[in-house]
């Protein structure tokens, strides 16, 4: 029987790949990537959400297309491919809020007047794409969700991780964190 991929290596040969890609906003993904997992360590965040802050838009890297998907104006539910993909090596702290940050988005346009206006201008063609601002009853629902307090924090960082230059810590230092939060042998 074939040896199963490592998981570590698969995920930063993913990072390699498609880390590059850029759809708007002012970073590549694995910029992104990186400045939201450090602004989930600054936080005091835990192991697992650190890890879900850095692999939020993995499913961006899965998507055969991201880029064409957003300019065809499609809704590629990166967010659900993504926690999918990954539930295979991580449990529910770290694949809930990567699912529902796409959600809690959405939950922050409902909640907080001025928050959509403060969205990069990708981040509200997107919302379009995804639903649009919550109903109350939707909200309600949200909020009531066992990961719904992790979703919104990793979506303020999502938020602020856009910064083009920043320096932060290279990929191998929160992989090194990601190997800790694995769920299989």
């Amino acid at each position: 029987m074939p040896a199963l991929p490592d998981p570590m290596k698969t995920i930063t040969l993913m990072f390699d790949a498609s880390g590059l890609l850029r759809y708007g906003e002012h970073v590549n993904q694995v910029e992104h990537a990186l400045q939201c997992a450090l602004l989930a360590q600054q936080a005091g965040a835990n192991d697992e959400l650190i890890v879900a802050a850095l692999l939020h838009d993995v499913g961006h890297l899965l998507h055969r297309d991201a880029r064409g998907a957003l300019l065809a104006g499609v809704d590629d539910v990166h967010e659900n491919l993504g926690a999918k993909y990954l539930a295979k090596w991580f449990g529910p702290a770290v694949c809930q809020p990567i699912a529902l940050h796409v959600q809690a988005k959405r939950f922050l346009c409902q909640r907080e007047p001025g928050y959509h206006d403060l969205l990069s201008p990708v981040s509200q063609r997107t919302l379009a794409l995804q639903g649009g601002p919550m109903s109350e009853a939707q909200a309600l629902e949200f909020e009531a969700g066992e990961h719904a307090s992790a979703a919104v924090r990793l979506r303020r960082w999502d938020d602020e991780a856009k910064v083009a230059g920043l320096p932060t810590p290279p990929l191998a230092h929160f992989m090194q964190i990601a190997g800790q939060c694995m769920t299989i042998d």
